[in-house]
């Protein structure tokens, strides 16, 4: 990862001499001077760098994904250090190759400032502002690596924050790699912002005849009595009439917190198989389109005393 640092370094520099050649541009003397400044021995000793650097962020990366397996409670802590030391490892390579491949002095400042700003005016405005983007990103905060992001119509875990983009990894095990200039122009929705525990909202309906309370009750069980769900934090049960395809049906939105985000799916599909098993057993039916016929025990007392 950290050889991208390098290939910019240089591709700035040969793009804006070859457009400095093509265009006869009148600062092609300080391109020379630039050029003059170059450390041949330093570039060589750069690679190495550069090498030093890969192996270094791998070693890091596992270490992190070790930590999290051997530790899951302190998963999110360990990727957020990964993140950093990723970042941080970032620069300093890159400073490093700039220290080695060219002689610093305040004359070459200059130059090395003209030509990059020339060269990101030119064709590397998208990338400089994702850089600039994810430098916002690491201190602003607006996620972590770890949380479960809703963006873009996409949904998943932030695995990665590098640079020029952010990695996430949606419920389908697919890798959307989003630009970090993008991310700071979009709505960002995340769903536990450096906490491992999450809340979830299951819905339920049933007819507007049941038993809602029979029903509250149900469903109430079936989330605290679930083996993902976090105790330490509330389960409510929010009951509402609503209208459903010409119906008038009583919806049910379960809403508890699992213990861990990666267990969400399990969370809910083990709350709707206990409910969707307990309803039938007690008697609660669905919404139903035709008339069901009330049965006498059903009817409240003070309408039969009417």
């Amino acid at each position: 990862m950290t050889h991208r640092i390098v290939f910019l370094v240089f591709a700035a520099i040969l793009l804006v001499t070859r457009d400095a050649a093509a265009q006869d541009m009148p600062k092609s003397d300080d391109l020379v001077k630039l050029i003059g400044f170059i450390r041949p021995l330093g570039v060589f000793m750069s690679v190495f760098v550069v090498l030093g650097g890969n192996l270094l962020l791998r070693f890091v990366t596992d270490s992190a994904q070790k930590i999290a397996e051997r530790f899951p409670a302190r998963r999110l802590l360990a990727q957020k250090i990964e993140s950093i030391l990723r970042f941080s490892l970032y620069m300093t390579v890159g400073l490093t190759v700039m220290g080695l491949s060219f002689e610093i002095n305040t004359e070459t400042l200059r130059l090395v400032a003209l030509v990059f700003g020339f060269g990101i005016g030119l064709a590397m405005k998208d990338v400089a502002a994702s850089v600039i983007a994810g430098i916002t990103i690491m201190f602003d905060r607006p996620f972590q690596v770890g949380d479960r992001v809703s963006y873009a119509g996409e949904y998943g875990d932030i695995i990665q924050i590098g640079l020029r983009s952010v990695r996430m990894r949606t419920l389908d095990d697919n890798i959307v790699t989003i630009p970090n200039n993008k991310i700071l122009t979009e709505v960002t929705s995340s769903g536990n912002y450096g906490a491992l525990d999450m809340q979830v909202a299951v819905n339920f309906y049933v007819g507007a005849d049941q038993d809602v309370e029979l029903a509250e009750r149900i469903v109430r069980e079936a989330m605290l009595t679930s083996r993902y769900v976090f105790l330490d934090k509330p389960v409510v049960v929010l009951v509402s009439q609503e209208i459903v395809a010409d119906m008038v049906v009583v919806q049910l939105r379960a809403k508890g917190y699992v213990l861990d985000t990666r267990y969400e799916k399990a969370f809910q599909t083990d709350v709707c198989k206990r409910v969707l098993l307990a309803f039938p057993e007690y008697g609660v039916l669905p919404p139903a389109a035709f008339e069901r016929a009330v049965r006498p025990d059903h009817i409240p007392h003070r309408v039969l005393a009417s």
